[in-house]
């Protein structure tokens, strides 16, 4: 199959389209705390549209596969059993999903947010928290995106979380640490794990250490959103959520964009090993022979024009 891209003329909103984007006000709200919640984006349709095809997906449903399985992939199966999901790739997996991914307004929210003239897909994972409050998995330990992406030049990136349902404290909403973008943070190689790697109570420590270190308080912030909402935050801010204590998964997808200057650059871990991302081994070659972050395959434009 061919690039995935938004077909021309597509990167225009509606009148009542653009009452939805963020006032200059909520701008600087977000370039000040690191997190925005949405307006209602997606309408009800669209939303049991995607959990539907969720359902499809978690029976064994594909439009397309990966070309090849990146080496950190995190790709749940059911032979993992009733523990949190996460399945990277499911933007390009499944075509519902996909589709409503690139809706124009949210990546116009997002290029407002960044204050950017582009937005490109850079992953979009389906996540699935089990109505189980003493499954270990269930709750995600406090991290920082940029921590894995540290081999991207651009720390503009950010992320749409897009609930399948109204999400509060209960079922376990994602959190912010309110203006923890703004910390001074030395990332290290344990920061490069996979939160679902990681010792909640260890990762609890270290972030109390780097509030310490940089004089700060840290102040939890639940994004409470009602069906239709969406948060977004940025690639710097520390978040994470809490166990489900509903009677229900808690069902989502992470939708990680980049801005127009985002590019590879080479970055070294401790013991000398270059830090790979997954899109590594998937995208196109740049003519000094790096991955191109712009690949229209992986990477489509998905918003482009100032706002």
């Amino acid at each position: 199959m061919g690039p995935i891209s938004a077909p021309l003329g597509t990167f225009t909103l509606a009148d009542e389209e653009r009452e939805l984007l963020p006032t200059d006000d909520e701008v600087r709200f977000y370039r000040d705390h690191g997190w925005y919640v949405s307006r209602k984006l997606l309408t009800d349709e669209e939303v049991d549209m995607m959990a539907a095809a969720a359902d499809r997906y978690y029976a064994g449903h594909r439009d397309r596969v990966l070309p090849v399985r990146p080496p950190n992939l995190t790709y749940w199966e059911p032979s993992h059993g009733d523990v949190f999901r996460s399945n990277d790739y499911v933007w390009y997996e499944s075509e519902t999903i996909g589709r409503i991914c690139r809706k124009p307004i949210i990546a116009a929210v997002a290029a407002r947010l960044a204050e950017t003239d582009q937005i490109r897909m850079l992953n979009g994972t389906l996540f699935s928290k089990p109505a189980r409050p003493d499954e270990p998995s269930g709750v995600v330990p406090w991290h920082v995106d940029k921590h894995y992406w540290q081999n991207h030049t651009s720390d503009k990136l950010l992320t749409a979380f897009i609930p399948f349902h109204d999400l509060g404290e209960e079922n376990g909403a994602i959190a912010m640490i309110d203006g923890s973008h703004r910390w001074v943070d030395s990332a290290t190689d344990e920061g490069t794990k996979h939160f679902i790697e990681r010792d909640a109570r260890s990762v609890a420590a270290s972030l109390a250490e780097t509030a310490r270190a940089n004089g700060a308080e840290i102040h939890e912030i639940v994004m409470r959103m009602s069906k239709g909402q969406m948060s977004f935050h940025s690639c710097l801010v520390y978040h994470g959520s809490g166990p489900n204590r509903s009677a229900s998964p808690r069902r989502s997808v992470g939708l990680h964009l980049q801005d127009r200057d985002n590019a590879w650059r080479e970055h070294r871990l401790s013991n000398g090993k270059a830090l790979a991302y997954n899109h590594d081994v998937l995208v196109r070659r740049t003519p000094e022979g790096h991955p191109d972050y712009a690949d229209p395959s992986f990477c489509p434009v998905l918003w482009e024009g100032w706002l």
